[in-house]
């Protein structure tokens, strides 16, 4: 469908209200259609933070977790709970297994 195309409408019955209404979507049996007037009484609320919605990622602090490096055995913290069947490696000893990703 290009942009300024006609959509298929679909008509369906508001979960709230009880209303026939039109609707841009084909309506699932096991989820509720609500119409124009009812359909912000279920609009989730927008949290603060950046455009998408959530925190920003440069906003919130990280919970960081110590590790001992599967290299040097030096103690360091990760911005990750580490498993017990990987290895974790210290800001140093991590470029050393970095892969290569250009191809």
């Amino acid at each position: 469908m290009s942009f300024g195309e006609e959509r298929e409408m679909h008509t369906a019955t508001c979960g709230d209200c009880g209303n026939e209404c039109q609707v841009p979507f084909k309506p699932k049996e096991d989820r509720p259609v609500y119409c124009r007037e009812c359909f912000p009484n279920h609009r989730p609320e927008r949290r603060s933070g950046d455009r998408f919605g959530g925190r920003s990622r440069f906003n919130r602090q990280r919970e960081m977790h110590t590790a001992t490096c599967g290299d040097c055995g030096n103690e360091c913290q990760v911005p990750f709970k580490p498993k017990e069947d990987r290895p974790v490696y210290c800001r140093e000893c991590f470029p050393n297994h970095k892969q290569n990703t250009n191809v």
